[in-house]
């Protein structure tokens, strides 16, 4: 983790976020400013600034937050009618903050 990184204050728990569902390697809460009705953030709580930085080491946070993402689609309530999952990366992709995380 990173002290200038906000989302690595988030998931250390440096800034009081609600956590809507937490896991051992992420972290899930809303968007301050969401793009649509359910939007939940998925953070890996080890700093990684982007999925092009994921080698095969990193393949439990991966795979971790690819479960918790489900697990925040569930608990929404989302199942049945359906959701995304979505990773930014890059300046090209519009990836804003520089630390791996899945949009739900």
């Amino acid at each position: 983790m990173t002290d200038d990184c906000i989302f690595c204050r988030i998931a250390r728990g440096d800034l009081g976020t609600p956590f809507v569902a937490e896991s051992e390697h992420n972290v899930a809460f809303r968007d301050l400013a969401p793009q649509a009705p359910t939007h939940v953030l998925v953070v890996s709580r080890q700093h990684l600034t982007s999925l092009q930085d994921a080698v095969p080491q990193h393949v439990g946070i991966v795979a971790d937050a690819l479960v918790l993402a489900a697990e925040v689609a569930r608990q929404e309530g989302l199942l049945e009618s359906g959701y995304r999952v979505i990773t930014n990366d890059g300046p090209d992709a519009g990836q804003t903050v520089h630390h791996l995380h899945f949009h739900v």
